[in-house]
């Protein structure tokens, strides 16, 4: 229905004129004193002539508007397959198109290879600043027991973890991701990320209350550990005491990771925006701890779920704790 009225619009003009010059040619022939029934003849016969002359125009224009569905659905293939112009109007519109596409095409390529560059920059970058940040490890471990360098460790364990955070930014924005699915123990990768801050734990005096549990998912151990590391790391950074809980539920189709903290909480009018890019909220403008906060590490959770397909929930009070659940279905996953 659509194509017919688009099709009826454009030829508006020519109806009119034909409406028009039959109603003229009408009143001549009836001033004439022309036998009506000749002039219905007549009009019957034109009628007819336009008739036919429009269903073979439209099966034109339909055969265009279909070709060019077609080059739409593949427009990287067929692209120098645009139907015969139809006009000098036309061609000017094709000659355009082509014009800004490859305009487009000089820019998007440009942009690529800006952007390869700088990948490559900061890739190369984030590895080497790991060989001063070692080094600056093993100063530490060997200073005198006398001496607290706890803050010194706290600090360093930090620009370590902004630049394992800003190199697995770096590949989850890549053209394509380096998972690998396969059935993992959660508890397990669960267990190496609470390793990681086990010092920071013991630093801020927080409880960890680290249930035991089996269970089997199948997705990408590595990612799922950078996931459950940021989830801690907030936790950490925002629980000045009180407790940390780790727990999971188990079900035919789900498997369920709980991470439950006691801290600040989040703002209700914060909640629906804390995953979006960048945002930090009012604990990350009013707190301390706000002053390390990059509004990134949610949004890379968020986003490295979501491509896993895995879902994650988030419910908080403000002064009463967060808990962050995700969500693995067990039934095989598609990556995205």
């Amino acid at each position: 229905m659509y194509i017919f009225l688009s099709y009826i619009c454009r030829i508006r003009l020519f109806i009119i004129i034909f409406v028009v010059e039959t109603a003229l040619a009408s009143s001549i022939m009836a001033l004439n004193n022309t036998d009506s029934e000749e002039i219905i003849y007549a009009v019957c016969i034109m009628f007819f002539v336009a008739f036919a002359v429009c269903i073979f125009d439209f099966y034109w224009f339909y055969k265009k508007y279909r070709e060019l569905k077609d080059i739409e659905k593949n427009i990287e293939i067929l692209f120098d397959s645009f139907p015969a112009p139809d006009g000098c109007i036309e061609e000017e519109y094709q000659v355009l198109i082509k014009k800004l596409a490859y305009y487009f095409n000089g820019v998007l390529n440009n942009n690529t290879n800006t952007f390869k560059e700088m990948e490559e920059y900061y890739t190369m970058w984030i590895h080497q600043i790991k060989t001063p940040i070692a080094a600056m490890k093993l100063l530490l471990q060997e200073k005198p027991a006398e001496f607290d360098v706890s803050y010194e460790q706290a600090q360093l364990f930090r620009i370590e973890q902004y630049a394992e955070m800003a190199l697995q930014y770096i590949r989850l924005g890549a053209g394509s991701t380096d998972f690998v699915i396969k059935k993992f123990n959660l508890h397990d990768t669960t267990k190496e990320a609470v390793h990681k801050y086990a010092r920071m734990f013991i630093q801020k005096k927080i409880k960890l209350d680290f249930k035991d549990f089996d269970a089997l998912v199948v997705s990408d151990a590595k990612w799922i550990r950078f996931v459950i590391e940021q989830i801690l790391s907030n936790a950490i950074k925002y629980t000045s005491q009180g407790s940390v809980s780790i727990y999971c539920e188990t079900s035919t189709k789900y498997v369920i990771l709980f991470i439950e903290d006691t801290g600040a909480g989040i703002n209700s009018a914060d909640l629906p925006r804390i995953c979006e890019k960048g945002y930090t909220g009012y604990n990350g403008h009013d707190s301390y701890s706000g002053q390390f906060s990059t509004g990134i590490g949610l949004y890379m959770c968020n986003k490295i779920i979501k491509k896993l397909s895995h879902e994650m929930e988030i419910e908080s009070e403000e002064g009463k704790g967060t808990k962050v659940k995700i969500i693995f279905n067990t039934e095989p996953i598609e990556v995205y």
